[in-house]
């Protein structure tokens, strides 16, 4: 009894040798090396972080176009959120939260790891024509109509 006991262990210390040979075989040596993002949201104006904000990520092609899919983190209560397999290669990064302007940006995966800090801000006015704007001077404001024609000009 004691013997097959033995042979039963062996076999089994054996068979599961060979399960992680045959699985580290079949492991794919020009595997893409992936990345982990760290992501931090704070608020531009004061640098408190941004709870729930929306954090989208898109791969970019050679041309610039954001393949189709995507994935979409949201940050905890002290801004941050992270995602582990990200492959290298340009990435397109969107932020929303309420509230906050939309943040977007590309950024190129070069590094088993990346920290990155965003900071939103708050929405600014519209730029109307109509307001008057202390702080833009009056010497960059171009006419759009054509100069007064000469009258001593003679015709051609």
């Amino acid at each position: 009894m004691k013997k097959e006991m033995k042979k039963a262990k062996l076999a089994g210390l054996l068979l599961i040798l060979w399960l992680l040979g045959a699985a580290a075989a079949q492991r794919d040596p020009n595997a893409d090396p992936t990345a982990i993002l760290n992501f931090l949201i704070v608020k531009e104006d004061n640098g408190k972080p941004i709870r729930n904000a929306a954090v989208i990520m898109h791969p970019v092609n050679d041309h610039g176009k954001q393949s189709r899919g995507g994935l979409e983190l949201k940050t905890d209560a002290d801004g941050k959120t992270s995602f582990d397999g990200i492959p290298y290669g340009k990435l397109r990064v969107q932020v929303l939260a309420s509230g906050f302007q939309t943040f977007g940006e590309d950024y190129d995966v070069d590094r088993a790891k990346m920290d990155l800090t965003i900071k939103l801000k708050r929405p600014q006015g519209q730029y109307s024509i109509y307001q008057d704007h202390p702080d833009e001077k009056k010497d960059d404001k171009k006419d759009d109509k054509p100069p007064n024609p000469d009258p001593n000009a003679k015709p051609q």
